[in-house]
């Protein structure tokens, strides 16, 4: 993993006709998808040969015949439309949402980059289909969710039992500073109230191989779209982001824990250490607790008989992180970016937890990482020029939404980037909704579609299908192997050759 850990993010956007309020949803995300595809690129098909979506990373396989068919993501029936993006990215319908996974990247900081390109992305096609309303959030506050998950390759050596372990009271306590806040509490918003978190109201297994009901925190779906040395991890836990500061420290203390688990002769007694002290004795309980814990004090029950809040536990996983990586000396690399920024959000929860209702409201620093805590202000300080008596008020959802809509230029966000701290420069990021990155094979994906489109038939993560003539003019199949993530870069092609369009 010296290249780096390969990580992405799978976004569902919400998507509404302001012309037609009652269209079907799923009518309007094959409007979306359609008019993403590049005219030169439309006939690409996805490729389901390496599809698996049975394979439980806890051993076994699901029998298709008992699973429920949201989990058949390969069955016919499921394969509404898919589109190859020209940076080696995917759009296409999954269910009822608009889909953009975006293509492999190396740190958290380049898929920061990658995750905002399909924004804009997104945002295009949804003018280009006639004005739809697109909008990253997680929840409709009514009993429906959709998600906002992340992927990570790791050593498939580390027994799972220990990754799921160590994760679970990460995922459960990172909610603090990857929250981007919610108006209501409980999957309908049953109370009235603010929380942390979209997505924790949803949650409500400890693990599991589902990701449309009965969600669980940890997921085993066990697809590595890469060799058999490696294991994805698949996050469906995390909010939908429009700060940076959070989408960066949700993928980046992630890859720092996942290397802490993977340099096993080196930490064993530090992951113990720290799965003896903070295991939750409740994790699914914990997670709606955290959530709705603005002001940062409840403590969890631990497995040991103990208590500690989320903050604390969030300094050691921070201590243990920093401590696995002293004696490293690669100054500006993207790790120490995270470690710092992971430190620094740290000191800002401190702040908020010490301050009243008063003093929050006048934090701009810390506001500009915390976007749940930006989210609140905004909407407190509404409810207070608006002598709103409590949460239930309508307009307070409808600010809620207000900060979920993409349109970039004139959204919510964009009119606050003044206040809120950016990590990814512009001039990346129009590049990154053109060209894969580098470092991964997403390059070579991408460089395919630009040359050769009209010999691309097929594409999926782990290869691309060619198709062409052979020396006698007759059909000819080709596959380019693309099973190593960290292969075809665009280091390994220096020379610039016509790579594999022949």
């Amino acid at each position: 993993m010296n290249a780096g850990r390969v990580m992405g993010t799978e976004t569902e956007y919400a998507i509404a006709d302001p012309q037609d309020p009652g269209a079907d949803p799923r009518t309007l995300a094959l409007r979306l998808v359609r008019a993403a595809a590049q005219p030169a690129l439309a006939h690409i098909r996805w490729d389901y040969g390496s599809e698996d979506p049975v394979n439980d990373a806890r051993g076994g396989r699901l029998p298709r015949s008992v699973a429920a068919p949201s989990m058949l993501t390969d069955a016919p029936g499921a394969r509404l439309i898919d589109v190859a993006a020209p940076n080696g990215a995917r759009i296409y319908v999954d269910h009822a949402h608009p889909e953009y996974a975006s293509a492999e990247t190396v740190d958290a900081f380049d898929a920061l980059v990658q995750d905002r390109a399909g924004d804009r992305m997104m945002a295009q096609a949804a003018e280009k289909a006639g004005g739809l309303a697109l909008y990253k959030n997680n929840v409709d506050g009514k009993g429906a969710a959709w998600g906002s998950h992340e992927n990570y390759l790791m050593d498939r050596a580390v027994p799972f039992a220990r990754v799921a372990a160590l994760m679970t009271i990460h995922f459960v306590t990172r909610q603090i500073y990857t929250g981007s806040g919610r108006v209501g509490l409980g999957p309908r918003s049953e109370e009235a109230g603010f929380q942390l978190s979209q997505r924790a109201d949803y949650l409500t297994s400890r693990i599991g191989l589902q990701t449309t009901f009965g969600r669980p925190i940890i997921n085993t779906r066990d697809e590595s779209h890469a060799g058999p040395g490696s294991r994805r991890l698949h996050v469906i836990v995390g909010d939908a982001n429009r700060l940076d500061a959070p989408l960066v420290l949700k993928l980046g203390t992630t890859d720092l824990l996942l290397g802490l688990l993977e340099s096993e002769d080196d930490s064993t007694s530090q992951v113990d250490e720290l799965l003896d002290r903070w295991t939750l004795d409740d994790p699914v309980s914990a997670l709606h607790t955290v959530s709705r814990d603005v002001a940062l004090t409840k403590p969890l029950a631990l497995a040991n008989g103990g208590f500690a809040d989320a903050l604390t536990i969030q300094k050691a996983l921070l201590d243990a992180a920093r401590q696995a990586r002293r004696g490293i000396d690669r100054p500006g690399c993207a790790d120490d970016r995270v470690l710092n920024l992971w430190d620094q959000v740290l000191a800002d929860l401190a702040a908020v937890r010490s301050g009243d209702e008063e003093a929050r409201l006048a934090m701009h620093d810390q506001a500009g990482r915390l976007e749940w805590l930006l989210k609140w202000q905004l909407l407190e300080r509404l409810r207070r020029r608006r002598a709103m008596p409590d949460w239930s008020d309508p307009r307070l959802a409808a600010l809620d939404l207000a900060w979920a809509r993409v349109d970039p230029g004139r959204d919510l966000p964009w009119r606050l980037q003044g206040s809120i701290q950016r990590l990814a420069d512009p001039d990346q990021i129009t590049r990154a909704m053109d060209q894969g990155p580098e470092q991964t094979r997403a390059w070579c994906r991408s460089q395919l579609l630009h040359r050769c489109p009209d010999a691309v038939k097929a594409v999926s993560w782990s290869r691309v299908i060619l198709e062409g003539q052979g020396p006698e003019g007759e059909p000819q199949t080709r596959i380019v192997d693309l099973s190593d993530p960290l292969g075809h870069t665009r280091s390994s092609c220096r020379d610039d050759r016509d790579i594999y369009c022949r």
